[in-house]
């Protein structure tokens, strides 16, 4: 990956952005389309638009979540122990003695999750599971009063976690899932704006928010858009660790490049013809199958108006929805360079009806 990419995606990762509150990772996003982009603006649910080809045929929308999982503060009690709620899907079990980032009016409050000690546990406790109404985050401060003063009611929070880098051009961090996916949408509209000549299409890539809690923005950017054709870009479960069966959850390996969707809310299409552009670029793919909904920005934009023909390409992911989620970074390489040949291959009559 070149740096001024790679440098881009770690400003991303460490940027905070739960659902709902994601003003400040969608400011990284938009800085950076300034570069190369005809337009760039964003909209009142938050949403981020970045314009290549303006007037072109056809409009193609790419999608790519910007928000992250977070924390919600609910209440501050006697002890200055503030408790919490997820935004989001998270396993409580990761939770426990993480250090969290809460975002407030005044700036950062750090402060970390605590629960029982396991020597002051009763023999039966110690074998339940923890549960995220038993946590709080400890900002260390000696009263309610104290604690007030520095947090409220309603701040969220992330964990704080920055990017590590490991062998292999492999990369873990909090939030790639799907900082991940805001961030080939817009690299794969650098890469068609850098390749020049004549695209004919006019395409626009989104930075969506609040998916984690309900896939809200791209229902409001897919209705306002009203595109021709979308791409959703999410990440999927990578299938080489223990435990995840393949004949559930197919094979996915980290390094086995993008995951193109088949499924019966996706535009056969734009399947086919994402996997037509793979093997002609000579790009390394896996398909995945969804029998209903695939759990992403696709499941709302394929609604929006009278339907919208839409793709969905993914990037194999390890450990998500923890603080320590991992990718390849040639998968995502991959996944922008196969967005970017599917694209330039549409013409101004190009059809999507079936």
């Amino acid at each position: 990956m070149r740096e001024e990419s790679y440098d881009f995606l770690k400003r991303l990762l460490c940027t905070p952005g739960p659902s709902g509150r994601e003003e400040a990772a969608s400011r990284v996003w938009r800085e950076e389309a300034e570069g190369f982009a005809a337009e760039v603006r964003g909209d009142r649910m938050g949403n981020s638009f970045a314009t290549l080809n303006p007037g072109g045929r056809p409009r193609v929308m790419l999608s790519g979540h910007i928000d992250e999982i977070g924390l919600i503060v609910t209440h501050v009690d006697e002890q200055g122990l503030v408790r919490f709620k997820g935004v989001g899907g998270w396993d409580p079990q990761v939770l426990v003695g993480q250090r969290v980032r809460i975002q407030t009016g005044d700036g950062v409050v750090r402060g970390v999750i605590g629960k029982k000690a396991i020597h002051v546990m009763e023999a039966e406790e110690r074998k339940k599971v923890s549960e995220i109404k038993s946590l709080w985050i400890d900002v260390g401060a000696k009263d309610a009063e104290e604690a007030r003063r520095m947090v409220r009611v309603g701040d969220v929070a992330v964990l704080d976690q920055e990017p590590v880098e490991l062998p292999n051009g492999r990369l873990a961090s909090r939030s790639l899932d799907n900082r991940m996916g805001a961030f080939v949408v817009l690299e794969a509209l650098r890469l068609l704006a850098e390749e020049g000549g004549d695209l004919s299409a006019e395409v626009v890539a989104v930075a969506t928010v609040q998916e984690e809690v309900g896939v809200y923005g791209a229902r409001g950017a897919a209705f306002g858009l009203d595109p021709d054709a979308a791409i959703a870009v999410d990440v999927t479960h990578a299938t080489d660790t223990p435990g995840i069966p393949k004949n559930e959850y197919g094979e996915h390996p980290l390094g086995s490049g993008p995951v193109i969707g088949r499924a019966s809310v996706l535009s056969p299409v734009v399947t086919e013809g994402l996997i037509e552009a793979a093997e002609r670029e000579g790009i390394p793919y896996t398909l995945e199958a969804d029998s209903s909904r695939t759990g992403t920005d696709a499941d709302a934009i394929h609604l929006s108006r009278a339907g919208i023909a839409t793709g969905l390409v993914s990037c194999p992911n390890r450990y998500m929805h923890s603080p320590n989620e991992m990718v390849e970074l040639g998968d995502l390489e991959g996944c922008a360079r196969l967005i970017a040949a599917y694209v330039r291959s549409l013409g101004p009559g190009s059809d999507f009806v079936r």
